[in-house]
């Protein structure tokens, strides 16, 4: 199987149940992002945000998980872990790779705490896009392309 590359972006939506300042890192595959920090809404916080990652399917260890950890941001100490939602996106790439696009449209997700106990719930909406193959590949570093000629 050819490895396929594409583009997903994570539209994340609200919070339910989060803290005083509450904030999102979302992870997949060692990539991670930060949503801005929300101060003043309480507990059902509202970012209406967009991340996007790059996708490689396969990929080497065939873990798909896309990770939303709700954070509460502390001036003066460390900030504070609420928990965390965890979305499984193998078939959804699968469905984009054969469909061309693949959409899960903005619905919620149970956040849970490091007890593993139930703590809130977080809405996101994923698409995904996988990019047509070309033949012409050439590694990008930082910007510049690598090449043979000297």
């Amino acid at each position: 199987m050819t490895t396929v590359f594409g583009i997903m972006e994570v539209n994340l939506v609200s919070a339910r149940g989060g803290g005083i300042d509450p904030y999102v890192l979302i992870q997949y595959r060692g990539q991670e992002r930060k949503s801005s920090t929300i101060r003043g809404q309480g507990s059902k916080p509202e970012w209406n945000e967009k991340f996007t990652f790059k996708i490689e399917y396969p990929s080497v260890d065939g873990q798909y998980k896309l990770i939303l950890k709700l954070m509460d941001h502390d001036t003066f100490s460390s900030d504070d872990y609420l928990g965390e939602a965890t979305i499984y996106l193998k078939e959804f790439l699968e469905v984009g790779l054969e469909n061309g696009r693949a959409e899960i449209h903005p619905k919620k997700y149970s956040v849970v705490g490091s007890d593993q106990c139930y703590c809130g719930e977080i809405q996101v909406g994923v698409t995904f896009t996988p990019k047509k193959a070309t033949h012409d590949v050439e590694e990008e570093y930082g910007g510049w392309k690598e090449s043979d000629d000297y």
